[in-house]
């Protein structure tokens, strides 16, 4: 048991701030809100911080990334000049999935997690693709989550680029690991499972056929990208006479779980459709940004639009602010209220996967908490809140992190030596480089 003695508490959405309370976390849920200077007898046989002067927010949601490419900063493989987008995947990003072994993924996972918590962002919804490592993958991802203590939804992005074997090998991981979550009881749960596939242009009929029918037994969604470059688009019209939707949809893979991913070129039809089957459109403007594909111009038009990152790092701050500058630069009307929404509901996706309440400082929601020692130099008010958001608050304001009702991360610093970790990253980091230059293009 964990008592937050008089903390400022934020609210996402609606903005809203609240001061006067403490919070009692039991069992991985909020407890209870109580007067700021009340103790129950049971709090204190347990922990007790004293948050006054701090702010207590619901935990931040990434919700799509790719914790495979945690390693390639800086990245000294020989790449081949890209001129499009699909050039970049070939030369650089098919070329490292393809070099991932386990002791590569093992690191890469863990520094993504780490990284992650000290960002404040106590969920990454991950998204991954190891075509030379695929049975038993998602299980060392999974390790890496558990023994951090982030939460997460995990998939294997299934896709026929790699030949119908290692199709199929995808699908098998995805349903497997569904069956490994499942072990864990619902309430205790800090790993779930979607079903991951690359994207249309690079799945045909028989792996949507597939992947469909794990949708419909597992009771998961599918975690796909779309539409992220033109050529997707094009391709589903030239091979299928579909828009990508459509094709999608006629295989019922769109559901009230569907993750959705970047989405830059969708028709009108297309956005009509996730509308329609409650799905999540995750938008990834940084990642759009780098690899020059375009930006959605109609993110209001989605019912549940929330933020992912596409594997640059989980910081969520600084998503939300690069998502914010991006729109106000295409010439948007969108306001910092707008992307403060987005940016929560990764915490209404993962209700519909936990099958509990998350983003909300109330009793019985997940005690997935951030406390952030924010010094700002004008008034925080419910009314300003998201604009803090986009102009103030960063990752370097979080101090305590708290998920699933454990102290992950304290007064900006992890309970383990993080040295040896960073030191064999650096060393699995050298030899994903060199295993890149030797693969074939």
């Amino acid at each position: 048991m964990i008592l937050l003695k008089n903390p400022t508490l934020l609210s996402w959405d609606p903005p809203a701030i609240q001061e006067g309370k403490s919070v009692l976390i039991e069992g991985g849920v909020i407890k209870s809100l109580l007067s700021a200077g009340e103790i129950p007898e049971e709090a204190k046989m347990g922990e007790i911080i004293d948050c006054t002067g701090k702010y207590l927010a619901p935990g931040l949601a990434c919700s799509h990334n790719h914790f495979y490419s945690a390693l390639s900063r800086g990245v000294m493989a020989r790449i081949k000049p890209s001129t499009d987008f699909v050039s970049q995947l070939k030369n650089l990003w098919w070329r490292l999935d393809r070099a991932i072994d386990a002791p590569i993924l093992q690191s890469s996972a863990l520094v993504g997690a780490l990284e992650a918590i000290k960002a404040g962002t106590t969920s990454v919804i991950d998204h991954h693709s190891s075509p030379n490592f695929i049975l038993g993958s998602l299980s060392v991802i999974r390790q890496a989550f558990l023994k951090t203590g982030l939460r997460g939804i995990l998939c294997y992005e299934t896709t026929d680029r790699n030949g119908r074997k290692g199709m199929l090998e995808g699908v098998k991981e995805n349903i497997d690991f569904v069956s490994i979550v499942e072990k864990d009881p619902q309430e205790l749960r800090l790993v779930e499972a979607s079903l991951g596939g690359h994207a249309p242009n690079t799945l045909g009929d028989e792996a949507l056929r597939l992947l469909s029918q794990g949708v419909k037994d597992t009771g998961r969604g599918l975690h796909i990208h779309v539409g992220e470059d033109r050529y997707d688009s094009s391709h589903s019209h030239a091979m299928y006479g579909k828009d990508i939707m459509e094709r999608l949809s006629s295989y019922e893979l769109l559901t009230d779980k569907g993750i959705l991913v970047h989405g830059v070129h969708l028709t009108k039809r297309d956005r009509e459709i996730i509308n329609e089957q409650d799905s999540f459109l995750i938008h990834n403007c940084r990642s759009n940004m780098n690899n020059t594909v375009g930006y959605q111009t109609h993110l209001s038009d989605f019912k549940n639009c929330a933020l992912g990152t596409d594997g640059i790092g989980s910081d969520m701050w600084k998503e939300l602010q690069f998502a914010f500058f991006k729109h106000r630069d295409s010439g948007g009307n969108l306001w910092p209220s707008d992307f403060l929404k987005f940016l929560h509901q990764g915490n209404r996706l993962l209700s519909r996967y936990f099958k509990r309440d998350f983003g909300r400082l109330q009793e019985g929601s997940a005690a997935d908490l951030i406390l952030l020692d924010y010094k700002s130099p004008t008034p925080l008010l419910a009314d300003n809140l998201p604009g803090h958001m986009a102009f103030g608050f960063s990752a370097q304001d979080v101090e305590t992190v708290i998920i699933n009702g454990r102290i992950v991360y304290r007064e900006r610093s992890f309970p383990q030596d993080l040295q040896p970790l960073y030191r064999e990253a650096r060393i699995q980091a050298s030899r994903l480089w060199d295993r890149m230059d030797k693969l074939s293009d």
